[in-house]
């Protein structure tokens, strides 16, 4: 061993000379600097795309900018790592050994995060492959339908209302109310104490209009009305 390190220092060879002289089975250098460059190249262009589609899409208040550059690195990392599987069995085995310790613990906020961490892996996999028009036709496919489907909007955001009453004839006033400005409305609680009745209730509005809720907090009896906007995790 000591006469190749020696034999390799002193021949001034290149890193093609350094595989032979090892004697390592490096089919890594069966792929050509030209071949790894397109590859990342075209892995980068898809995870701007994603970036791109992922930014239209999102509709949260908050944007989350470190999940977005996240998915192009997701992507290009995806795809060296793939190149280096399929050109060498024994490093693939390795690869497996070393990413196995690796857990994701980032909490996903949003179910739509998850399919754009999943689109962005199955592009680096494809990539990687050498599968390049695939990639390229399938993020397109994706891209249309997420951007087709990003502006539509079925029904109206669901809110709660949470109203505190003096008495039944407040109550029936409200409801009253309820029953004619939205669009549906459904009585998840009622709480009656010796101060009032609280009612909480589910609804929809019609036109994203919340006027309504002014002319219930003006109503005789009526202590304090509050609308919150829900998505369906906060009560059940």
């Amino acid at each position: 061993m000591v006469d190749v390190i020696s034999q390799f220092l002193t021949s001034g060879s290149k890193l093609t000379d350094a595989i032979e002289l090892f004697g390592t089975d490096f089919e890594l250098a069966n792929i050509s600097i030209a071949t790894i460059l397109v590859t990342l190249l075209t892995a980068a262009v898809c995870g701007a795309v994603i970036y791109l589609v992922y930014r239209f899409f999102n509709r949260s208040v908050i944007y989350n900018e470190n999940f977005n550059i996240l998915v192009i690195l997701t992507t290009i990392v995806t795809s060296f790592i793939i190149m280096t599987i399929s050109s060498n069995v024994v490093l693939s085995l390795g690869m497996v050994g070393a990413l196995s310790i690796v857990r994701f613990r980032t909490a996903i906020k949003e179910p739509v995060e998850i399919v754009f961490l999943f689109w962005s892996l199955a592009v680096g996999i494809v990539i990687g492959a050498g599968m390049i028009p695939l990639a390229v036709i399938g993020s397109a496919i994706i891209g249309v339908i997420l951007l087709l489907f990003a502006n539509r909007k079925i029904h109206n955001n669901p809110y709660i209302l949470v109203m505190n009453c003096a008495d039944e004839k407040a109550e029936k006033a409200v409801l009253d109310i309820l029953g004619k400005d939205t669009e549906h409305y459904i009585v998840k609680s009622k709480t009656i104490t010796t101060a009032g009745i609280e009612l909480t209730a589910e609804l929809r509005t019609k036109d994203a209009s919340t006027s309504f809720v002014n002319l219930i907090s003006r109503l005789p009896g009526v202590e304090n009305a509050t609308l919150v906007s829900y998505n369906g995790e906060y009560l059940s």
